[in-house]
């Protein structure tokens, strides 16, 4: 009897590592996603400026230099 209740140990135990592979592929797989996401937002937001402008102040920061 002590075998068969060493095997449901054991086979229990699989089970739950599978399941928790399982279940850290998928919250993985989410966190990239919204990684993702917020990076494409980020760059969505920096094309929105008007970029660089060579304005009197930063020309006259190159003549100092």
């Amino acid at each position: 009897m002590s075998d068969k209740k060493t095997d449901l140990n054991r086979r229990n135990l699989l089970k739950g590592l599978a399941t928790a592979a399982a279940a850290g592929s998928v919250a993985a797989a989410v966190s990239g996603t919204a990684n993702a996401n917020t990076v494409a937002e980020t760059k969505n937001v920096e094309k929105k400026g008007d970029g660089y402008r060579e304005t009197q102040h930063i020309r006259d920061y190159y003549d100092s230099l």
